[in-house]
């Protein structure tokens, strides 16, 4: 085995290819019914996006704004049905069917429990999502997971509920740039589980500065005590523009070495008490229910997204409205987009060529701890993925991330290779991801 040296282990945290810093406003802009004339149209996803919080954390780099003066909810949403009716008309007279749908921000939850109804309504009323018969997922926060939002929420059809905790430990939350307490946390759960919605899924973040084994633990074991069904459990990121990142906290060999050791603590812990790791972030309940697809964040082509925040796949191309973090520039662009009564056209974007399609199947598949199926592979893109990518798969081969023991017929990564995630992801992004990424201006 050639002799490497191990990279590090936290280099971008990857959950979609091409990523979002290497889209470019589109010349010219390309009209929706033609980007969509020829996709499939029996299994689509839905994303709706609700770029509103009522806080924003030290860690977050999502595009949100803090607070919605002046009914800007209203408007948001006024041009979020604008926007739905577009995209209807551009999919064509044919049947279109949702097999998935989810609401994402920001903190959709930030919505009034009437507008929540509403957005609801726009998703069936307007794009035909049958959202009591597909799986439904829903972010929320400790403050806006309200009784009567919840109801709302369940009785729409919403089968799984996300809630960002990242820390049960007061001290850490403060840390962390983010101002809630336990007993709030607690109250909110206790409100999700008794509209029974049947997956609950929680947070949690590690990494935090001053965050022990023992802290985590606690933080592991008041999860738990909720029996939820699903828990990500995310490696704490820095990130330009950031709360955090102006504080001038930066990533170093130790910090490294502190969050790869509570990864471990936390995923033994998990799978010690009757979970099962699906990827990197993401475990399960062994006796949970299934509810629906494991990815909820609804990364496959034939996805489309509402909302200023939201991506829309075909196999041609990724788009979106354009990105920001700053305060300033994310203001702008929400104020663009409630402007907005054309929506007939795809804005930025990233076009995918066959190389990009083959990363993509084997970045997605290869990140999930069943691994990819070679065959499956071989059949869309007609070779064996050693052929397309003989130097990534030695190297990760060289570096102990692929598992031997998966057979030829399946791409596996072992315990290692989970565990360095965002340091793999990465080294599958193509040379000019790479180079718009490099070239990208945070803003």
């Amino acid at each position: 085995m050639t002799t490497l040296t191990r990279p590090r282990p936290y280099q971008n945290y990857v959950y979609g290819y091409p990523h979002k810093t290497a889209y470019r406003p589109l010349t010219p802009r390309p009209l929706l019914r033609e980007l969509w004339a020829d996709e499939p149209k029996d299994a689509l996803s839905l994303y709706a996006h609700i770029p509103f919080c009522e806080y924003r954390c030290g860690f977050c780099n999502l595009f949100t704004r803090v607070g919605a003066p002046d009914e800007l909810t209203t408007r948001y949403l006024d041009a979020l049905e604008r926007q739905a009716l577009a995209v209807r008309a551009a999919l064509g007279a044919q049947p279109v069917r949702f097999a998935a749908a989810a609401f994402g921000g920001g903190t959709p939850t930030y919505l009034t429990a009437a507008e929540l109804a509403r957005l609801c309504d726009i998703a069936e009323l307007r794009m035909g999502a049958d959202l009591r018969g597909i799986p439904l997922s829903v972010e929320t926060s400790p403050g806006t997971a309200t009784a009567d939002r919840l109801a709302v929420l369940a009785e729409r059809g919403a089968t799984r509920v996300s809630i960002g905790v990242q820390s049960f430990v007061d001290a850490e939350a403060r840390s962390a740039v983010r101002p809630q307490r336990r007993a709030e946390v607690e109250a909110a759960l206790e409100r999700i589980r008794a509209v029974a919605i049947p997956i609950l899924n929680i947070d949690l973040i590690y990494g935090i500065d001053g965050q022990s084994e023992q802290t985590w633990r606690t933080s592991l074991d008041a999860a738990l005590a909720w029996r939820p069904e699903e828990l990500y459990l995310y490696p704490l990121y820095v990130r330009p523009l950031t709360g955090l990142g102006r504080m001038g906290a930066d990533a170093d060999a130790d910090w490294d070495e502190q969050r790869l050791r509570l990864y471990s603590f936390g995923r033994d812990h998990l799978l010690a008490n009757g979970y099962e790791q699906r990827s990197m972030r993401m475990f399960r309940r062994i006796d949970a229910r299934a509810a629906g697809p494991d990815d909820y964040a609804c990364q496959t082509d034939g996805m489309i997204g509402l909302g200023c925040g939201a991506r829309s796949y075909t196999a041609g191309l990724h788009y979106s409205f354009d990105y920001a973090v700053e305060t300033r520039e994310v203001r702008g662009i929400i104020d663009s987009y409630t402007d907005t009564t054309d929506f007939t056209r795809a804005e930025v974007g990233y076009r995918i060529d066959p190389g990009d399609a083959r990363r993509r199947h084997l970045l997605q598949s290869l990140l999930q701890a069943e691994g990819m199926d070679v065959a499956a592979y071989r059949t869309r893109f007609g070779a064996d993925p050693h052929t397309h990518f003989p130097t990534e798969l030695r190297e990760f081969a060289d570096l102990g991330w692929l598992d031997d023991a998966a057979g030829p017929d399946r791409l596996r990564l072992t315990p290692a290779g989970l565990a360095y995630s965002d340091a793999l992801g990465p080294r599958l992004f193509s040379p000019a991801v790479h180079a718009a990424m490099t070239a990208y201006e945070p803003k």
